[in-house]
């Protein structure tokens, strides 16, 4: 057998074969297979890529710059949103080639990306963009990072029920050839419908790696037998609202459930020859079932003999309707395993309600509507495996059921008994500017902010707390000041963070009469994301003449190094210098002045 030579550009090289990939370089990947199959179709097209960083897509954007030679070659654009409704209205821009005279290419296909919170603040975008439509020769793909378990967010999330809202169908890949696979189906749908399409991104697909067929021979696509409208469901110009409405939710969203159904994207993935326990999983879930059953000592044959059939739904929004019927029909109860929110279970309830012989649905709760698997948090392979022990058939030995859920249980109460009764508090990096700059003087306290200056919430001697969405800095102070013998409030935000909407808080901030000292925490970095420098690049003098602009009138600049600022030219007159070591004078000083300092 001849062995070919591996090397690390594989990953975005071949064409033919298997590559080991990581969930980001996946979606590196992507743009690279969706240019190579439109040549192939003869279509001249380019991508546009654009977002906003944020865990779990945190180094997309650094892995993307890595890649600059194949974004180059495959006429790829790459643009860093300053934020991410910006980055979004960039991609709506990107279907409205060809539009007016001059365009250059067949079309551009658009790619999104943003951590949930950003998906949130983009919900207007979203819909405006996706009511719009997208060209035939284009289509979009919104990559949205969820994080279930709140590791790095202010609040965990789940984005599909953002998706549902702006009416965008949303595929949730399980794996990361499926990351690829949904991707490129993405696009076609996204073509064929006239709609966006989701792409939900975990950071347990996006921060893993696997070695996975990317042959773009894979890529084969099955064009359904859809009946559009005469003037299609493409974006147009002078397109009135209610137009867009209808067009929507009569053939965009029916076209998009199609193309799931003609290609099978929705699929049995555990068949059983005689089926009376049906499990719906989608995502990660799709995984996790199958750790579920081997470890209540259930093989996938075995549970298959049981009368137990798997089936897993790409696309959990809007839920394609005739698979779920027929994959439910005969069966005596099915099981709906999906992380938080019942998205799945609520439209399968819907879509089976008219049937005369029906199962009986469990998922949330169970047949006496008591709780079965959680809405919060993450589900764990314990509690799936319990609500699978539940739902099966008798037939089966439960012993080694049994022992492992002694053992589980052993192992919490070992926990418990063994943690320490001290908690690691997160803190700043040796020598971040942070550790100092987040101080307040005695009698005062700071509101938190988006970024790494947020850690101050847990730190005690900071009396810092609270917090407020990403640009909305201080401004609760702005609804309380007035009805409080509190006079003054200090606000920490960080320059990233300042950017990207925080000089909109200022801004408010000024007209409103409230006493504030904003501290800028300056450090050229988005220190929690990958490091990166801030797109806008701006230095403290840019920043000081900003905020002077937005009528500011005591700005001071605190530096290790006052030196640094001798010979600046550029620098508002009203500006003061001082070393660090004054931080707290200043602060003091600040905190008597009336109105809004920074």
């Amino acid at each position: 057998m001849e062995h070919r030579e591996v090397t690390l550009d594989d990953k975005y090289d071949l064409v033919e074969g298997k590559a080991y990939l990581t969930g980001i370089q996946a979606l590196v990947r992507l743009p690279f297979d969706q240019k190579r199959l439109d040549l192939k179709a003869g279509l001249d097209t380019a991508g546009f890529i654009s977002g906003y960083r944020g865990s779990p897509l945190g180094g997309y954007d650094q892995q993307l710059r890595a890649a600059q030679k194949w974004l180059d070659a495959h006429d790829i654009k790459f643009w860093e949103g300053l934020n991410e409704d910006l980055g979004a209205t960039a991609v709506w821009g990107s279907q409205q080639l060809g539009l007016f005279p001059g365009a250059r290419r067949d079309g551009l296909f658009g790619i999104w990306y943003g951590k949930a919170p950003g998906v949130d603040r983009t919900g207007d975008v979203f819909k405006h963009a996706n009511a719009a439509g997208t060209s035939p020769s284009g289509g979009v793909v919104a990559v949205l990072g969820d994080d279930h378990m709140c590791k790095s967010s202010t609040l965990p999330s789940q984005s599909d029920y953002a998706m549902a809202d702006a009416e965008i169908p949303v595929l949730n890949p399980a794996s990361i050839q499926d990351v690829l696979d949904y991707g490129l189906h993405g696009f076609a749908m996204s073509r064929f419908s006239g709609a966006w399409a989701g792409l939900t991104a975990l950071a347990d697909t996006m921060d893993s790696g696997a070695v996975i067929d990317v042959s773009l021979s894979r890529a084969k696509f099955v064009i359904p037998d859809f009946a559009f409208p005469d003037d299609g469901v493409h974006i147009r110009r002078s397109d009135a609202p209610l137009d867009k409405e209808y067009r929507l939710r009569t053939y965009k969203l029916p076209a998009a459930q199609a193309w799931v159904r003609a290609n099978q994207l929705d699929r049995v993935i555990l068949p059983s020859a005689r089926p009376r326990i049906g499990i719906i999983v989608t995502g990660q879930a799709a995984r996790d079932v199958f750790e579920a059953l081997a470890a209540i000592g259930l093989s996938p044959e075995q549970a298959s003999e049981l009368g137990v059939s798997i089936y897993k739904v790409a696309m959990p929004w809007p839920l394609e309707p005739e698979g779920v019927r027929a994959f439910c029909s005969g069966l005596e109860r099915v099981l709906v395993i999906e992380h938080k929110r019942p998205l799945i279970e609520q439209q399968l309830r819907a879509a089976l309600y008219t049937l005369a012989d029906r199962p009986l649905i469990e998922g949330k709760t169970d047949a006496s509507g008591q709780p079965l698997l959680s809405q919060t948090g993450s589900i764990t392979v314990p509690s799936m495996a319990r609500a699978l022990v539940g739902v099966l058939p008798d037939g089966w030995d439960r012993t080694r059921a049994e022992a492992y859920f002694d053992r589980v249980g052993r192992a919490g109460e070992g926990a418990r008994a063994n943690a320490s009764p001290t908690v690691r508090t997160p803190h700043f990096c040796s020598g971040c500017p942070h550790n100092t700059s987040t101080n307040v003087p005695e009698g005062s306290r700071a509101l938190a902010g988006i970024g790494c200056h947020y850690m101050a919430n847990f730190m005690p001697d900071r009396k810092t707390d609270m917090t407020s969405q990403m640009g909305g800095e201080g401004i609760a102070w702005v609804g309380q000041h007035f009805a409080t013998d509190e006079n003054h409030m200090f606000v920490n935000l960080g320059d990233g963070t300042y950017s990207h909407s925080g000089s909109l808080a200022i801004r408010a901030a000024v007209t409103s009469g409230a006493n504030i000292t904003y501290k800028i925490l300056y450090n050229d970095a988005v220190a929690m994301t990958g490091g990166q420098h801030v797109e806008s690049g701006q230095t403290p003098q840019q920043i000081a003449q900003q905020v002077e602009g937005e009528g500011v009138e005591t700005i001071v600049i605190v530096t290790e190094d006052v030196t640094r600022y001798a010979n600046v030219k550029n620098l508002p007159w009203r500006v003061k210098v001082h070393d660090r070591a004054e931080l707290d004078d200043v602060q003091r000083q600040l905190r008597d002045t009336p109105g809004v300092s920074v």
